[in-house]
């Protein structure tokens, strides 16, 4: 009972400090990270939820009513972007997929988001690309119209709402047929029934559409082998395009990239076996690389890997060459990392391991912000600390362009020029 009044307590106190008021506030930290560039000794002034100057400190001169928050020691940066989430799904040591899919009530699931929008809000994340909702139907509609109304706190969605499969390709699965079940996303296969669903999906409230490129349905249940046709996947980001909106793919193996590439997808999601050609070929179609390394690595030690004791598992070890050799290839990466695999608020785990695996902390940064921003189509709004942009803020203990793991420190975290987290 006391936990429960104490989380109570806070949802309200986040919810009251949902206000703007009308005083400018001027930040000043050590240094400031503006989405592209790290500088130091700079300032940002709010008005409302705009940014309205950002420079040196010496620099800005606010007119009328503003404060001014001190932030000695830390590092300033944009909210940060999380490019792969499922809010309706929790880590899948608590309970497996197949269990949340068929036997949480959507009520259940429902509550659980609310805690974890609470919970990534709070982590510095102050975007989601949030990629369906796994047999949740468009529950993730009426998620963002609580946040936007201010009844919850919680990041900014971007919604895939229920994602596209190929019939019979997506779980979960039964070994009796005659069962009528829940399934994971929308089935749908051919021309028209493509350009149906996708239609159904943006009508009702979808952001971006989401396909499976290909999925595990080989001949031994296991190995991913692809779905969609060439014609398929085209008609579907057709449709998307008409619409301004765009289409990403889940794609693991070669040929699922492929043709997902080709019918002009804008990022591929997972990547496992990309190789030198996939990725020329990403580079030819302008499509970016959302690895979700962190999803990878959570599923193997909920099977028993031990990180650093026990032999890294083939699809470690395939993820992490395929992420060193888009790198290599100058390939734009997204930061994403299929949170909800693992636990949401623990956004930060993708970004270490970004660095483990070979890319420069600063690197990581504007893939988690501008990178993401301009790829997702929101860079005219959020994604840097510029005039003019969306008053998306944080405020990090030390410096996480040294050391990544500095970002879990926030100290201040602002979203449409409203303070969630205060110094």
């Amino acid at each position: 009972m006391k936990k429960i009044l104490i989380a109570t307590l806070l949802l309200n106190g986040l919810c009251a400090s949902a206000q703007q008021t009308d005083t400018a506030i001027l930040l000043k930290a050590d240094r400031l990270f503006d989405g592209e560039t790290l500088h130091q000794d700079w300032a940002v002034l709010i008005s409302g939820d705009k940014i309205t100057a950002v420079g040196e400190s010496a620099s800005i001169h606010p007119s009328g009513n503003y404060r001014t928050i001190e932030l000695k020691g830390k590092t300033l940066l944009p909210g940060l972007i999380e490019g792969h989430s499922h809010l309706l799904l929790h880590p899948y040591n608590e309970t497996k997929w197949d269990e949340q899919v068929l036997n949480e009530a959507r009520s259940e699931r429902v509550a659980r988001a609310v805690v974890h929008a609470q919970k990534t809000l709070l982590a510095g994340f102050t975007t989601v690309r949030d990629l369906g909702t796994e047999g949740a139907d468009y529950d993730d509609v009426g998620l963002k119209s609580a946040i936007e109304k201010g009844v919850i706190p919680g990041p900014r969605m971007i919604i895939a709402t229920r994602a596209i499969v190929a019939t019979g390709s997506y779980g979960p699965k039964t070994k009796n047929t005659d069962h009528t079940i829940i399934r994971g996303a929308a089935e749908a296969d051919g021309v028209d029934a493509l350009i149906k669903e996708a239609r159904t999906q943006i009508g009702n409230g979808a952001d971006l559409v989401k396909v499976y490129a290909d999925y595990r349905w080989g001949l031994d249940k296991k190995k991913s082998e692809p779905t969609f046709t060439l014609e398929e996947l085209k008609t579907v980001v057709a449709v998307a395009a008409s619409s301004g909106r765009k289409v990403v793919a889940h794609a693991v193996t070669e040929e699922g990239m492929r043709r997902a590439i080709l019918a002009g997808v804008s990022t591929i999601e997972h990547g496992d076996n990309a190789t030198e050609e996939i990725f020329d070929l990403m580079l030819q179609h302008k499509t970016a690389y959302c690895p979700t390394l962190s999803a990878a690595e959570a599923t193997a030690q909920y099977d028993g890997w031990i990180k650093g004791s026990l032999p890294e598992p083939t699809r470690i070890i395939t993820k992490r060459k395929a992420f060193q050799l888009a790198m290599k290839k100058n390939v734009t990466i997204c930061f994403g990392g299929d949170v909800g695999v693992y636990a949401h608020g623990d956004n930060a785990r993708e970004m270490e391991a970004m660095v483990a695996y070979g890319m420069k902390p600063l690197d990581v940064l504007k893939s988690a912000t501008s990178v993401n921003a301009d790829v997702f189509g929101y860079g005219n709004s959020i994604g840097r600390l510029k005039k003019g942009l969306l008053a998306d803020i944080i405020a990090v203990d030390g410096d996480p362009t040294q050391e990544i793991s500095s970002i879990r420190k926030t100290a201040l975290v602002m979203k449409n020029g409203v303070l969630y987290v205060k110094p």
